[in-house]
């Protein structure tokens, strides 16, 4: 009988090197900024796989655990070492109360307002996880952002402060996204972290959005607003 030629799926532990990215390293992402001053460090091999890159709620798989994880590992941090100082938040005017409740409309009239990022993101440093936010915010500084070296430098810290396993602002990200990373830190532009950033903000808007909606944080803000009406 002649050999029938396999075309199935390959299989788990023939998939995996690949899955990972071959095994770069940090270092190696970082040599093509930093003059050959890479991190000494190599990305852990033992990290676990998400078992997609899926923007769907067909799955919580290890993604949503390691965020947990991360979470929990963060407070941790900030109780026992006290991070440092978070960054001041965005300049805009006070929302009126018929902007606050466009906020519950859908997560992008949110993420599209000044004031509604900074609210968001006070929900978020509740629990523990304002880094997406930050990283979120970096992300959209560097897109702006056309000078060369400036671009260059930008990257290097994003990916310092939250793409290494070294920092404890660092964000939740699958295999596939990271290998992305690590191939266009070679030559950074304003959208190396593209794929990255989408990934934080499905994360933020699967995740962490509706229980801002249920937080006292925002109802506060719409009652407060309305008894203001009410009042004039």
């Amino acid at each position: 009988m002649a050999d029938v030629l396999y075309t199935g799926p390959i299989p788990a532990e023939r998939g995996g090197e690949l899955a990972m990215g071959g095994g770069r390293s940090e270092t190696s992402a970082l040599s093509g900024t930093r003059g050959g001053r890479g991190m000494t460090t190599t990305q852990n091999s033992q990290r676990p796989n998400a078992c997609c890159f899926c923007w769907c709620c067909c799955c919580s798989c290890s993604w949503n655990e390691e965020e947990k994880r991360k979470r929990r590992r963060r407070k941790r941090i900030s109780q026992d070492t006290k991070m440092e100082t978070i960054p001041n938040c965005e300049v805009c005017t006070k929302p009126s109360v018929d902007e606050i409740r466009l906020w519950s409309q859908s997560f992008d009239k949110l993420m599209r307002n000044p004031a509604g990022r900074n609210v968001f993101r006070e929900f978020l440093r509740t629990e523990y996880s304002e880094e997406n936010m930050l990283f979120w915010l970096a992300c959209e500084d560097l897109k702006q952002e056309i000078n060369k070296g400036a671009i260059e430098e930008k990257a290097r810290t994003i990916y310092e402060d939250y793409i290494s396993i070294l920092s404890p602002k660092e964000v939740s990200l699958d295999a596939r996204v990271r290998e992305v990373i690590n191939r266009k830190m070679q030559d950074p532009t304003p959208h190396t972290f593209e794929d990255a950033q989408l990934q934080i903000y499905t994360l933020m808007h699967r995740d962490s959005y509706p229980r801002f909606l249920s937080s006292n944080i925002y109802k506060s803000l719409v009652h407060g607003g309305s008894r203001t009406s009410s009042e004039s």
